[in-house]
């Protein structure tokens, strides 16, 4: 099986190219992309990696895409390329979050509690229960995902004091959090190749979607919709 994911939620992108046999996922190909140039360079940079593999693009099997949160540009163009590629190709398509993404590729079991920098003073978080790879099914369950203020998170995490480091691929985010007496693990930022892993895995656990239900996952829906973390116990500003 042939795989294709696609990330263009941040500053940076990227786009691999993985194939899947028994029960590895290797990755064959990734390829960086720019931040902002994401609507001209995602077709041209995804037809070169085909070529230089000797690949047509219906020898792909299956399509994997951040679906965010992140850029509200960069998520259009990603989610609509691979929307186009699978309806045309009637191929199945799987979307990952990159605070998932983020929580898998850290390594940690168990409780894990990520966050990304949102803007305007604010922080995506995400609340995930992994499991081991060897669990049946997919290993990682989705709690929450929510936004909410810096200084209102950081004050709900030393309260609460996860039993875990809080993950973060934003060194800003995760120096707030040290300043408010966080305990904070600095991560890399989840690319595209770590996608194509967790899509496998999906894919085999039956979480797929089909193209016309594919949808974005902005949290922060527009200005007028943003909202706070509730469930979580932070108070909305």
């Amino acid at each position: 099986m042939l795989i294709l994911a696609l990330d263009t939620s941040g500053r940076e992108g990227s786009l691999a190219l993985a194939r899947a046999e028994a029960e590895t996922c290797t990755l064959i190909e990734q390829v960086s992309l720019a931040g902002g140039t994401y609507s001209a360079r995602v077709i041209p940079e995804l037809a070169g990696l085909l070529e230089r593999n000797s690949l047509q693009r219906q020898a792909i099997d299956l399509y994997v895409v951040a679906s965010g949160p992140g850029s509200f540009t960069g998520l259009r163009v990603g989610l609509a390329t691979v929307k186009a590629l699978a309806e045309v190709l009637g191929r199945l398509l799987v979307e990952v979050s990159v605070l998932e993404a983020l929580a898998f590729a850290n390594g940690r079991k168990g409780r894990v509690i990520t966050a990304l920098d949102a803007q305007r003073g604010e922080v995506f978080i995400g609340e995930f229960e992994v499991a081991g790879a060897e669990t049946a099914g997919y290993p990682v369950a989705t709690l929450r995902q929510e936004l909410a203020p810096l200084g209102d998170f950081a004050a709900w995490a030393f309260a609460h004091k996860p039993k875990q480091p809080v993950v973060t691929s934003d060194a800003a985010v995760a120096d707030a959090l040290r300043r408010a007496g966080v305990d904070v693990a600095l991560a890399s930022r989840p690319t595209a190749g770590t996608m194509a892993r967790m899509g496998l895995l999906k894919f085999r656990a039956g979480i797929t979607v089909a193209p016309a239900e594919l949808d974005a996952n902005y949290i922060r829906r527009s200005d007028a919709e943003i909202f706070s973390a509730p469930r979580l116990g932070i108070p909305k500003s």
